[in-house]
């Protein structure tokens, strides 16, 4: 792709998202300015068609922003909302004004609808739900909001009256593969940041007359969070491979099951590395790693994505498991 588009959007976030703006969204949890910023800058439609005012991305151009979003922890759901609007547009329907997220929903006995943990639910305008199947767009101002461990997401519930009421969005039903998607790029951007910040600490931080990257033990650990980052990068990558915008439910499966198992080794290795100032909050790390953590969880598991593969393995009946690692990567 064309590096006009990832060379603007990291101009537009090292000027308005560095690491003390991430930590006073999460204090204030207010992204209203920011959010501005990002949307007077046009990057929120990208994958909208340029006959519709977007510039007419695939998902896979669009691939490196969603993976940027990650390295530079935005703390607003900008690559959620990118994929959204994409989708919303696709559909027929207006995109309008306004951060999207994406959050998957279950019924309560008294007909509410209740999403146990969304990502940014403290801080985007609405939300793409999906429940048994049916999807709609809701705004997160109606919803009841309960606070989670992490700052910016939330515990979101909907009167069942709020959920009729929504637009339905056509052509899309359960929002996983969606949502995982996106997620599988933003966890191999944040492991490329981490990786690559690891590297640095090793080489500068000096101990018994030389650096720490130096012994044996640092360089194996350093190796092996190079390889699962780099690993991942190339799942997630293959997870926005093909047509269109609409993402292939394997190659997500096969991306978000490989880059949510890396987030865990690489999070554990960095922080092995650093001692104990990568987890103060002081240091920039935590900004990453705790969100490897949270994006490792969301819209499933690596262990979720690992039964969908099984599943589909088992349901072909033929072939080999190689035979789908073929289909999956268009190996020939």
């Amino acid at each position: 792709m064309d590096t006009l588009f990832t060379d603007g959007l990291r101009a537009l976030l090292d000027g308005i998202c560095g690491p003390e703006v991430v930590r006073d969204l999460e204090a204030r949890q207010d992204a209203a300015q920011l959010w501005k910023q990002i949307e007077e800058s046009g990057f929120a439609d990208v994958l909208v068609s340029e006959e519709k005012g977007g510039a007419g991305l695939s998902l896979a151009q669009a691939y490196p922003l969603f993976e940027m979003c990650g390295a530079m922890a935005v703390p607003v759901p900008l690559a959620e909302t990118m994929l959204a609007r994409g989708q919303l547009s696709q559909a027929g329907m207006a995109t309008g004004h306004g951060s999207i997220t994406f959050a998957s929903g279950r019924r309560q006995a008294d007909g509410s609808i209740v999403c146990d943990q969304v990502s940014h639910g403290q801080l985007a305008d609405q939300v793409l739900v999906s429940v048994q199947g049916e999807c709609r767009l809701l705004n997160a101002a109606d919803a009841r909001k309960s606070p989670l461990p992490f700052p910016l997401d939330a515990v979101l519930s909907w009167h069942d009256d709020t959920w009729r009421q929504a637009q339905l969005v056509p052509g899309l039903g359960d929002i996983r593969v969606l949502h995982a998607c996106v997620a599988a790029a933003l966890i191999a951007g944040a492991l490329d940041t981490v990786f690559r910040r690891t590297l640095q600490y090793a080489n500068d931080r000096q101990q018994f007359g030389r650096p720490i990257g130096k012994f044996q033990a640092i360089q194996h650990q350093i190796g092996v969070m190079s390889e699962a980052s780099f690993a991942a990068g190339m799942a997630a990558r293959n997870g926005c491979e093909g047509a269109g915008i609409m993402p292939d439910p394997l190659r997500v499966a096969v991306a978000k099951a490989r880059t949510s198992e890396a987030a865990v080794e690489v999070a554990a290795l960095s922080h092995s590395i650093h001692g104990a100032i990568g987890f103060t909050a002081e240091f920039d790390l935590q900004l990453y790693t705790r969100r490897l953590h949270l994006w490792r969880q969301a819209a499933g598991s690596e262990s979720w994505w690992h039964d969908v593969l099984g599943a589909e393995l088992v349901d072909r009946r033929q072939g080999m498991a190689l035979d789908l690692l073929r289909d999956l990567s268009e190996i020939a």
